[in-house]
């Protein structure tokens, strides 16, 4: 026992040092903070930044294309690999199968910054293909990556394409631990695949449906930090700002450290609401929750 109280050792000093101990900088978001005074010097400002938060209309422009995103992407990129990893179940031919799954994990092992100049060429109103294809058939060159009607559909297809074949492994692992008796008595009764897949599969696997989609709420206002850094512009600020994006603006590049703390907690507060909301809810409906 010793052992494994001593392996659990190193983990649990990382999670000290890198989430727990950080939070001791959460002081700024309710100070005027100067980095000359430092964090308990600064005078307190009786919650300044968070009652400029809704008076600031970057930060209301930020929050409107967060949730727009974040909803978006769930109810279109988070069924996306329970869908793939059903119909990757009922593949037989297992050398065409571990093919595509191994062809699907790889872009979730690339950074966005590779991926995001992948799609920026792809996308390119000189050299991309798609644009390519479109004045082959005698259309005009198109600027995806700067139109305000084409970038959002870009970012949440992008963002199945990443994901999509890496989320589906955590599916496919539950439908492997589903009894194998329960598709045999089926299959005597005269079901066939599809309905095998409806009255068997899908019930089976809903309990991790459920907890990952609980989680996914938690993180509603985390649209894609990366994905959209990497990808957007000021053309394209009118729907492609998230509250991450201005954090990042307003503390690294305005250096209002104390203002982007604000704006940050007050993302996590709210992620953490949807989540206890989200989880009570579920528990009373069913049995399913995280807790």
């Amino acid at each position: 026992m010793k052992a494994f109280y001593l392996m659990l050792l190193a983990p649990m000093i990382l999670l000290a040092i890198f989430s727990y101990g950080p939070m001791y900088g959460l002081l700024i978001a309710f100070k005027d903070f100067s980095p000359g005074l430092g964090i308990l010097e600064s005078p307190w400002n009786n919650f300044e930044h968070f009652k400029r938060l809704f008076d600031d209309f970057l930060f209301i422009r930020a929050l409107r294309n967060t949730i727009i995103i974040s909803l978006l992407k769930i109810l279109i990129s988070f069924p996306a690999p329970i869908i793939f990893a059903l119909l990757l179940n009922e593949v037989r031919h297992m050398k065409f199968k571990k093919v595509t799954q191994s062809i699907s994990y790889l872009p979730h092992f690339m950074s966005w910054v590779i991926l995001s100049a992948m799609i920026v060429e792809v996308f390119s109103p000189e050299r991309g293909i798609v644009n390519y294809f479109i004045t082959m058939f005698g259309g005009d060159p198109v600027h995806f990556l700067a139109s305000k009607s084409a970038f959002i559909p870009i970012l949440i297809g992008t963002d199945i394409w990443k994901e999509i074949g890496y989320a589906a492994i955590i599916y496919l692992a539950t439908m492997s631990s589903i009894d194998t008796g329960l598709y045999e008595a089926a299959e005597m009764d005269g079901a066939n695949r599809f309905h095998k897949m409806i009255h068997i599969t899908i019930p089976s696997i809903m309990p991790m449906i459920i907890i990952l989609f609980i989680l996914r709420l938690g993180s509603v206002l985390n649209a894609g930090f990366d994905q959209i850094l990497n990808l957007y512009n000021p053309l394209v600020y009118e729907v492609a700002d998230i509250i991450d994006t201005y954090v990042y603006r307003a503390g690294l590049e305005q250096f209002q450290f104390d203002y982007a703390t604000a704006v940050g907690l007050f993302k996590n507060v709210v992620g953490i609401i949807l989540i206890l909301g989200a989880n009570a809810i579920i528990r009373r409906k069913s049995e399913h929750g995280i807790w």
